[in-house]
């Protein structure tokens, strides 16, 4: 008998060590955290939503919508056609405050454009069994502008007055991001039936698209509202200088003027970090850390960091907690769990849930 426990204990060691995480911890500057999966089996998990009375939703970038309840997933039918290519794809889901009475999910995707792709979002009701989508309807798409499978941002935040905020990236093309007569490079803010609202900032300017409410960015896959309702971005830069960034109405974020980074060649971008009249960023990361989802934290279940600004690494594997004025880095969230961060969510209970690209899961940080 023993030496078959022996034999059996060999054998296990040289299985190769499995990265799932069922239950784990994590350091951090207020103790040592829980990590729980949630769900798993995901291919490439771009973003998630909480849905009232319990159970979530999860956007694969190949396509698959899924509505997971107590660890089991099951795909939601009626998802719109998308662009998976490339970086594009199905990307954000938003759930709207409303959606006890109006059952409305939200996503941004790639939708196919001639022989390119562009930013779009739809908005479609989910069934009371959570099995499928109806009503689709395509609420906004960019200007066509673009061939290439990079940059599409992208997420979708509900605004406190109702109306909906998107980003989206430059899609590679550098000077995009300053001219107003694409979408390319901006966030974009649209009512939900996806008519352009009073105030928007170029609205019944010539030559100029009526839904953008701030331009200059690059690839903002990060967007989130504070406490006040301000909202804020968090954006890919070349090489270094990703940023985040509060968003104003009608503001000039500089790229590809300004930046504090460089082409990935060596070479200089532009004019250099400043220039009147275009956005300095809030914080900076040099090297880039290749910034992803974004969440504002209430302090529901810790307290002391209530207001905290949390973005997730898709480089470093990491979640960047940051905090003060002036921002800064305060500390990084690191575990076996971590992986590529797609998305970062705070949970109705006050605990930071996390979307890993790397373990294709769904992870939940709590005390």
């Amino acid at each position: 008998m023993l030496h078959r426990l022996l034999i059996l204990t060999a054998v296990l060691l040289l299985l190769p060590f499995s990265k799932t995480v069922q239950a784990d911890t994590m350091n951090s500057s207020l103790g040592r955290l829980h990590v729980t999966k949630m769900a798993g089996g995901f291919d490439v998990p771009w973003g998630f939503a909480f849905l009232p009375g319990g159970g979530f939703l999860v956007t694969e970038r190949d396509g698959a919508l899924f509505y997971v309840r107590d660890g089991k997933k099951n795909q939601v039918r009626g998802t719109p056609a998308v662009a998976a290519e490339g970086q594009g794809g199905l990307l954000d889901v938003m759930v709207p405050r409303d959606f006890q009475t109006s059952r409305e999910v939200f996503l941004t995707f790639a939708k196919r454009q001639g022989r390119g792709a562009g930013t779009a979002l739809a908005a479609g009701r989910l069934s009371r069994d959570n099995a499928s989508l109806t009503d689709l309807r395509i609420l906004f798409e960019a200007a066509p502008g673009s061939r290439g499978g990079r940059h599409f941002g992208s997420r979708v935040v509900e605004a406190r007055d109702g109306t909906l905020f998107v980003s989206l990236g430059e899609r590679g093309d550098r000077p995009s991001a300053q001219d107003l007569r694409l979408h390319q490079g901006s966030v974009v803010r649209i009512n939900r039936d996806g008519t352009v609202p009073a105030g928007n900032p170029f609205a019944g300017h010539k030559d100029t698209q009526p839904e953008i409410w701030s331009y200059g960015h690059r690839n903002p896959q990060g967007m989130a509202l504070d406490l006040q309702g301000n909202l804020w971005v968090a954006e890919h830069g070349a090489k270094g200088g990703d940023e985040v960034n509060r968003v104003r109405k009608g503001a000039n974020y500089g790229w590809p003027v300004i930046s504090y980074g460089r082409h990935y060649s060596g070479a200089k971008i532009g004019a250099g970090t400043a220039l009147p009249g275009m956005e300095q960023p809030e914080w900076y990361w040099d090297p880039s850390m290749a910034p992803s989802g974004m969440m504002i934290y209430s302090g529901r279940m810790w307290p002391e960091w209530r207001g905290d600004i949390f973005v997730g690494s898709l480089k470093f594997d990491y979640i960047s907690r940051l905090s003060g004025a002036p921002l800064k880095e305060a500390e990084q969230l690191r575990g076996r769990a971590t992986g590529r961060i797609r998305d970062v969510q705070e949970a109705p209970d006050g605990s930071i849930w996390f979307a890993s690209e790397g373990e294709g899961a769904v992870f939940r940080i709590s005390r």
